[in-house]
């Protein structure tokens, strides 16, 4: 993939407080209908809009809005709810209303299953979820076999389109981007020679993101003095760290999710660490601060998302976030969950054009809406995307992948409190 790189403006993120580790379905659903409720508002009414009328379409939402995961699955929330009032203000469905339907998918395998399973019983048209690839990998393809479209906001896993052929991939693939945090460092700092790896085992993402980092190590020609793993629910990191630290490295790499992973890094600067550190797409949220808090600063994230993009569709997003969030800048979870919604409202409208969705039975809609995406282009806030079908190992055509081109890089700058401060962009990569 070529790529080039220009140095662009900070982006503010204004840090959220900790929340627990264990949400409430009850509170998260009424921070998604405050969110809705407070862009609906701010938005105010569209006057190109066809009126809503005609029952609602119904698109499952299932993300992780309890248990380890949740963390993440709060930003991806915001996007969808900011999608649903966003649309509904431009005409829905040719004026026909769309109306999410929330289960929550929590942080396991087994809970997004469950959640898949209701959703695809509850009529819905498609789904948009689940939050963690470890759970794409159980619950998708019960979706697919029910021939209801699935589209991946986040999972960035290699594998995750060869599950089923309802599978679509709105998150980049992680094989896509996540190096482009290396070359940042060699940048920052070209005396970079040794780099320590850890991962989180127990995360499919995570041991597949490690992997891409680890021949990105090795593409730069760099030492690889040690790889060590942990669990997403482990906290003390003592054995890990004193490996790692034992090895001098200049860059440690760290593969895992937001609170495992914000808990290494808080555990190596605590142990006098000063070199340079780059988080995974686990670590990729505002969320994280309240638990690495003033040991954030300095960490390097890729990003799928590049909040400056200049767009009409991106900004109209900036803007509708602004109004709902009172913050500057989207995360990139809240930005692809958005997409999520916008490529099945998009597809819908296509299609209810070529052919009136009135007419057409559940099992019907699906499979045409499936194609629909599967096939199309679209201008998101992630940039221009689109779709290539894949196969599975057997030969089989499978789901669709994803096909984007502009990403960048981000470090974060704490504030001297120590609780707040900036994902800072620094790099933006277009590749074809």
């Amino acid at each position: 993939m070529k790529k080039r790189f220009s140095l662009f403006a900070s982006l503010s993120l204004v840090v959220v407080t900790l929340l627990s580790l264990v949400a409430t379905q009850a509170a998260s659903n009424s921070v998604a209908q405050s969110t809705a409720a407070a862009t609906m508002a701010a938005l105010g009414p569209t006057p190109t809009a066809l009126p809503l009328s005609g029952d609602p379409i119904l698109i499952g939402v299932a993300l992780a809005q309890t248990g380890s995961s949740s963390l993440l699955g709060q930003d991806q929330v915001v996007g969808a709810k900011i999608a649903e009032a966003y649309f509904n203000q431009r005409g829905g469905v040719n004026g026909r209303p769309i109306k999410l339907v929330y289960q929550d998918a929590g942080s396991t395998p087994d809970t997004a299953t469950q959640a898949f399973n209701t959703l695809i019983n509850g009529n819905v048209v498609a789904i948009v979820g689940p939050t963690l690839s470890t759970q794409a990998f159980a619950a998708d393809p019960v979706a697919s076999k029910a021939g209801v479209p699935v589209l991946a906001p986040s999972n960035t896993a290699g594998g995750i389109p060869q599950l089923g052929a309802y599978v679509t991939r709105i998150s980049a693939g992680v094989a896509s981007y996540a190096v482009n945090a290396i070359t940042l460092a060699l940048k920052q700092n070209p005396g970079i020679k040794n780099v320590a790896v850890e991962y989180a085992q127990d995360d499919i993402f995570s041991t597949s993101e490690t992997k891409v980092f680890q021949a990105g190590v090795k593409a730069d020609n760099l030492n690889l003095t040690t790889v060590q793993t942990h669990s997403t629910k482990d906290t003390d990191f003592t054995n890990q760290t004193s490996a790692i630290l034992a090895t001098n490295p200049d860059l440690i790499i760290i593969s895992g999710l937001a609170v495992d992973g914000a808990n290494l890094v808080k555990q190596l600067r605590d142990l006098g660490y000063k070199g340079v550190m780059i988080g995974g797409n686990g670590l990729n949220t505002a969320n994280i601060y309240p638990v690495c808090q003033a040991s954030c600063d300095g960490l390097l994230i890729a990003q799928a998302y590049y909040p400056l993009l200049v767009s009409p569709i991106n900004g109209s997003f900036t803007q509708a976030y602004q109004l709902a969030q009172n913050k500057p800048h989207s995360p990139q979870l809240t930005a692809q969950t958005f997409t999520a919604i916008q490529v099945v409202v998009q597809a819908l409208s296509a299609l209810d054009k070529a052919s009136a969705l009135t007419g057409l039975d559940l099992p019907t809609l699906r499979t045409k809406l499936n194609d629909q995406i599967q096939s199309g282009s679209f201008d998101t806030p992630l940039g221009k995307i689109s779709f290539t079908k894949t196969k599975d190992k057997d030969g089989n055509v499978a789901g669709a992948e994803l096909n984007q081109t502009e990403f960048g890089v981000a470090q974060i700058k704490m504030n001297a409190d120590g609780q707040t401060g900036t994902f800072q962009i620094n790099e933006v990569a277009a590749g074809s």
